[in-house]
């Protein structure tokens, strides 16, 4: 049976979270970082945002530093939230990382470590020891069960892709499944809206790869407000896949990957899928206390990370800032 989140749990986890909202790389300290003279300067906005100096500025340290900082945010807000499953479900999303590398390093004879990223439930390490010894009793049933069907998959087919679809399927069980036993509409609103953007993703590729209606039926996952069957007629030209997404946060995003299908860019087209949830999940900026707060908060960060990595990373390469800002998706604040 689901725990019901009791809002007033959250009052003083709410507060703190508010003032720290202030922190966050805003679309203003953005365009700053983008049009700082060095990357030296780019970097110096970063400290607005509470984060240290880079041990140096290469992709590999600002990668480290940008891993600590994930690390740091998880455990600080594991140890003062009521429910710490809310926590974890921004977390899973590490763990079916990781178990797609170690399938891929074993696939391909090589060491899985450089790629792991151990912000998940499962330290790494623990993981890869245990799928080495093929004793995965200590994980979750939908997780063991997707890496030992992923692993099959591989062996008989040798398409890493194959074996992605059975992970991805498996992940967003599990994140709809840990949703729902926090007990947080909101929460679970956010991880429907999420298949529903990556169901829009897929139906878009599958269409401008030219592939059919099996491959949809493989590559699509339900617990979205939309339908998946829905969803691959719309895709195949049978109905108006604008129309279904009508009235929804997606429909912005769906005529951008109609206008995709027949050939237009996708680089807009993801844009407005990541904006779309970006949008659900800046609503919790008006909640005064509660849950609402704190998964928006652990977005905006998330979020934030993969901003400065495109933004420094690009500075380094020396890509025009035309270039790095196309990638950027909106601020949450």
């Amino acid at each position: 049976m689901s725990k019901k989140i009791r809002e007033y749990d959250y009052l003083y986890l709410s507060g703190r979270i508010h003032a720290l909202e202030n922190t966050l790389l805003t679309h203003e300290r953005m365009e700053r970082m983008l049009d700082a003279r060095t990357v030296e300067d780019a970097a110096k906005v970063l400290t607005e945002c509470g984060y240290g100096e880079f041990p140096a500025l290469t992709p590999e340290a600002v990668e480290y530093s940008l891993d600590e900082a994930r690390l740091k945010l998880f455990s600080e807000l594991r140890s003062r939230v009521p429910d710490p499953g809310v926590i974890d479900v921004f977390r899973i999303k590490y763990d079916y990382h990781n178990a797609k590398v170690l399938l891929k390093a074993e696939a391909r004879g090589v060491k899985p470590e450089p790629l792991f990223i151990d912000a998940g439930r499962y330290p790494a390490a623990r993981l890869r020891d245990d799928f080495v010894k093929e004793d995965l009793r200590q994980y979750s049933k939908i997780f063991t069960e997707a890496m030992t069907q992923a692993k099959e998959t591989l062996a008989v087919t040798g398409d890493p892709q194959s074996a992605d679809i059975v992970m991805d399927r498996g992940y967003y069980a599990e994140l709809l499944e840990a949703a729902e036993q926090a007990g947080s509409e909101f929460l679970t609103g956010f991880v429907r809206l999420s298949i529903d953007a990556a169901n829009l993703r897929s139906a878009v590729r599958s269409v401008r790869m030219g592939r059919g209606v099996e491959f949809l039926r493989q590559v699509l996952i339900s617990g979205g407000e939309i339908k998946t069957d829905a969803l691959i007629t719309a895709a195949l030209g049978s109905t108006d896949l604008v129309g279904l997404f009508v009235h929804t946060p997606l429909e912005e995003a769906a005529s951008a990957g109609a206008a995709a299908m027949e050939g237009g860019p996708l680089t807009a087209f993801e844009r407005l899928c990541d904006n779309a949830v970006t949008a659900y999940l800046a609503q919790s900026r008006r909640v005064a206390f509660g849950e609402q707060p704190l998964i928006g908060y652990l977005y905006a960060r998330e979020a934030e990370l993969t901003t400065i990595r495109i933004i420094m990373t690009g500075r380094m390469a020396g890509l025009d800032t035309d270039t790095i800002r196309e990638r950027l998706r909106d601020a949450y604040v």
